[in-house]
């Protein structure tokens, strides 16, 4: 869920509209991977992503298993040790992986924000890996009975989780797309947004649908507990949100340019994507 950030992508893109070419990129995302050195940057990634998620699974679920426990927690601790954990990890690993730690997030920008398809793949298994180790190591340093699952179930029927799973991943992603690639925010600020925005969606949503936003939180708990129920909402869900909130988010994305300027690079935009598309499909 939480982040994908890659501002170096965002500001390259930026020189190349206005003309200006860069020779200096360490590494080409769309050439594919011909040296050591290209293997190495994506097993970094890689790790980053596995690691990433697992303290984020580990922090907030543990959370929940504790609170469900112990009873010490209470729903709002729950609710801040969420939007905590992904605000520190985006902090932490964002400038290395861009901090996505959720395949719904990935699948966006790989469709949105010319991430390439190749690597998709390769950061969906690292997230679902995170999660279900961390799944594993709360399942092992607690006795979860089944009233202590820490896993996602809808409270009322699969439609009603699957709308409110919607609606909140678009807010998450419209989010991200806001703070964490348009050239015009401010950067320094995207950890502490998207923590908010999951703080809030968990506040909301989370005596609902338990407030997933990603199918590797719902992945691993279910995996590990062998609760599937209602998983599918969980999948469904957060990749139809974080798609329609990326999508409108690039609507109105670059509206501060004159309309005949706005227009008159929309050409060049879209040879580009097509170009990114193209080389990364």
């Amino acid at each position: 869920m939480a982040a994908g950030i890659d501002r170096v992508e965002e500001e390259e893109i930026s020189r190349m509209e206005e003309g200006v070419e860069s020779n200096k990129r360490e590494y080409d995302y769309h050439k594919g991977f011909f040296s050591s050195k290209d293997i190495i940057i994506i097993l970094q990634k890689i790790v980053a992503e596995v690691v990433g998620t697992y303290f984020v699974i580990f922090a907030g679920c543990g959370s929940v298993v504790v609170n469900k426990i112990y009873g010490n927690v209470t729903f709002p601790g729950v609710c801040v040790t969420w939007g905590l954990i992904v605000m520190v990890m985006v902090y932490t690993v964002g400038h290395v992986s861009g901090a996505h730690f959720n395949p719904a997030v990935t699948v966006a920008f790989a469709i949105f924000r010319g991430f390439p398809w190749r690597e998709v793949p390769l950061y969906i298994l690292a997230q679902l890996m995170g999660s279900t180790l961390a799944s594993c190591t709360l399942a092992l340093m607690f006795d979860v009975a089944s009233d202590d699952y820490f896993g996602t179930v809808p409270a009322g029927s699969d439609g009603q989780s699957l709308a409110i799973e919607i609606i909140i991943s678009f807010l998450l992603m419209f989010v991200i797309s806001g703070v964490a690639t348009d050239s015009r925010a401010i950067g320094n600020l995207a950890g502490i947004t998207v923590g908010m925005t999951i703080m809030l969606n968990v506040f909301v949503a989370g005596p609902v649908s338990g407030a997933s936003m990603n199918p590797a939180r719902s992945f691993g708990p279910a995996i590990v507990k062998h609760v599937y129920k209602g998983l599918w909402v969980y999948i469904v869900g957060p990749i139809i949100g974080t798609i329609l909130g990326a999508f409108v988010y690039n609507l109105i994305r670059y509206t501060d340019k004159p309309l005949e300027e706005h227009l008159k690079g929309g050409s060049f935009r879209n040879s580009l994507s097509r170009k990114y598309f193209d080389n990364s499909s």
